[in-house]
């Protein structure tokens, strides 16, 4: 649990980040309403001022509707303009097929998009929320992207980790301290099936109808997952919610009724990046 007050190492980085980001004197943020991007726009408009930052958002048929409509109040709240950028990754092959090294070809054209605003801005840099443990991450083909077009990266260039993110976030209350990671939706769906704006939809309409019953029915989860194995959906939460949820026949019902064959529960609980994994046990299945 991050504490409330800044140790002076987390001190030290958020001194350094401010340093950055007034030498880079305008920014383009890539907004993507979660911890590390709405941390970037806090610190980047009181370093620089909200004239001189721009919380952008890639729109396209991998944002969900739950996110589409929470990050321009986010941004307004942070002190920063919003805008949404057109992103067109579906009408890219390497994209749609959806092999290991699909996040290169999102963030290439997010950050090609980003550029476009910044120089009809007049914006000196695009800058993405990369901390400094995404740096550690031997796989992330989405930051390579980035890079490859010159992206900054102010917070890992600080140093900051993602549990200092979360501790800064929460010392200067915002309220995304404590938010789960919310990736796109392309990254519920398992890896060579192809990506189209149906399967897409059908996710985001299983995870929202299916959040919206759990609320109601009192059963908690940080995280949720509806994941997308084809004709199957693959349900993952927090480990103490898997009983509930896997009892949860309403819950079931809905995530079939967006348009899978068959829904399960997966016994392990959610897990980050789990589509990346090679074994899978095979949890007992619902069908309609």
């Amino acid at each position: 649990m991050p504490l409330t007050t800044l140790d002076d190492l987390l001190t030290e980085r958020l001194a350094l980040l401010d340093r950055r980001l007034t030498e880079l004197g305008s920014v383009v943020v890539a907004f993507s309403g979660g911890a590390d991007s709405a941390l970037l726009v806090a610190a980047a408009v009181r370093a620089l001022g909200p004239g001189r930052v721009i919380a952008a958002t890639g729109d396209s048929a991998s944002l969900s509707q739950r996110e589409r409509g929470a990050v321009r109040d986010l941004a307004g709240e942070l002190g920063a303009a919003h805008s949404f950028v057109d992103t067109h990754e579906l009408d890219t092959a390497g994209y749609r097929d959806n092999s290991r090294s699909r996040c290169w070809f999102c963030k290439d054209e997010l950050v090609k998009r980003l550029q476009e605003l910044a120089t009809e801005a007049g914006f000196a840099h695009v800058a993405t929320g990369t901390n400094a443990d995404d740096l550690s991450d031997p796989f992330r083909p989405g930051i390579r992207a980035a890079a490859l077009h010159g992206a900054v990266t102010p917070l890992a260039d600080a140093g900051l980790t993602k549990d200092q993110v979360r501790a800064a976030s929460r010392a200067w209350s915002l309220v995304t301290w404590d938010k789960p990671a919310a990736p796109c939706l392309s990254s519920r769906i398992a890896y060579g099936l192809t990506i189209t704006r149906e399967r897409l939809r059908r996710v985001d309409t299983a995870e929202h109808s299916l959040r919206t019953i759990l609320r109601r029915a009192g059963i908690d989860t940080y995280d949720l997952r509806v994941r997308d194995r084809g004709d199957s959906a693959l349900i993952e939460v927090d480990p103490a919610a898997v009983p509930e949820v896997a009892a949860c026949q309403e819950g079931l019902d809905a995530v079939l009724r967006a348009g899978f064959a068959s829904v399960a529960v997966d016994p392990r609980g959610f897990r980050s990046g789990s589509l990346n994994e090679t074994a899978h046990n095979t949890p007992t299945t619902r069908g309609r």
